[in-house]
């Protein structure tokens, strides 16, 4: 193996952290350094910061740009250290013989459905506020907090891909949910598979749904899918879960209708910009819980993960294609 190689771990809070023998692994091709950049930074500068290494493990930001890829030198891989790669410009990529490879989504898929249905219980039971009273010892208040159930509800799934099947299958099949589920790309029938009823119109979902849980991918037709117009449309009290992409959301809106009571709760582990801070609008609400990014965060997943990032990086020191990848180049293919 080449010691030419230099390998550059970008805003990723937990490659390497866990799982040493993942670091151990990537020293063995080349060097290793890790990097902290700001979420926004600019193309010319990353590629700056980026000069000399070749391969990238990066965490859901920076930005690779088509500035950035103008700018930057020899790249032969980004390896996405998680499974979305809306952060990447893939044409401009593959202009750059840069190959581009992401993490099998099965690896994902427990734990980030498990914590969209984790966090949105928390927020209808209202268990944060309510354990703080525990550590306020006012356990006497426990009457301020009667909450909701989940067993019976409507619930509107947004996304039905990967992840969002295995939440309608824990909604379907755990708490006995009427699942109404939007995903232009999935039939009536690989729906009905997972327990779900297919809605061929986001309306229909957002008019009859109690709950709402967001699971979409990010694309160019779907970013702030959820904006004034569709608020207006939902159930009065209506409570929301997000763990998919924090744009898929217009912030001013959501906050317009928390602040109206349209909104009884939400739940969100994404926001439009990370990382999020203590002066964000949606924390000036109690029936709002944020969580950092964390719905990976499980020891099985984040093994799984750190292993496909470095199985990426070693296919690419022996000039092979690693599995995984949505933008490749030919020539790796030994």
């Amino acid at each position: 193996m080449s010691n030419k190689n230099k390998i550059a771990i970008v805003n990723s809070s937990s490659f390497g952290k866990i799982f040493p023998d993942h670091l151990e692994r990537l020293n063995k091709l080349g060097e290793v350094k890790n990097f902290s950049v700001d979420s926004e930074i600019d193309g010319k500068t990353l590629a700056e910061t980026l000069h000399g290494y070749n391969i990238i493990i990066s965490s859901v930001t920076p930005f690779f740009t088509k500035e950035f890829f103008d700018h930057k030198d020899e790249l032969k891989l980004i390896s996405r250290h998680g499974i979305g790669y809306n952060n990447i410009n893939l044409d401009a990529a593959k202009a750059h013989n840069t190959i581009v490879s992401i993490v099998a989504p099965l690896v994902e898929r427990d734990a980030v459905a498990e914590n969209n249905v984790t966090n949105l219980l928390s927020v209808m039971r209202q268990t944060v506020p309510a354990a703080q009273r525990v550590l306020d010892d006012k356990w006497e208040e426990r009457a301020q907090f009667v909450g909701h159930g989940l067993s019976g509800k409507t619930v509107g799934v947004i996304g039905v891909g990967n992840i969002g099947s295995r939440v309608v299958e824990i909604l379907h099949y755990g708490f006995r949910c009427d699942v109404l589920a939007y995903d232009p790309y999935k039939s009536a029938l690989e729906l009905e598979q997972f327990g779900a009823r297919k809605v061929d119109e986001l309306d229909e979902l957002l008019v009859n749904s109690d709950v709402i849980a967001l699971c979409a991918s990010l694309n160019e037709g779907n970013y702030h899918m959820l904006s004034e117009e569709e608020f207006s449309k939902m159930k009065d009290n209506v409570y929301l879960s997000n763990t998919a992409r924090g744009a898929l959301i217009k912030e001013e809106a959501l906050v317009s209708a928390l602040d109206s009571g349209k909104v009884a709760g939400f739940a969100t582990d994404v926001l439009e910009e990370e990382p999020g801070r203590a002066n964000h609008p949606y924390l000036a609400f109690e029936n709002v819980l944020m969580t950092p990014h964390t719905s990976a965060y499980t020891m099985e997943c984040l093994e799984g993960m750190g292993d496909k990032c470095v199985s990426d990086c070693e296919a690419i020191v022996l000039g092979k294609l690693p599995n995984t990848v949505v933008q490749s180049q030919s020539h790796y293919i030994k």
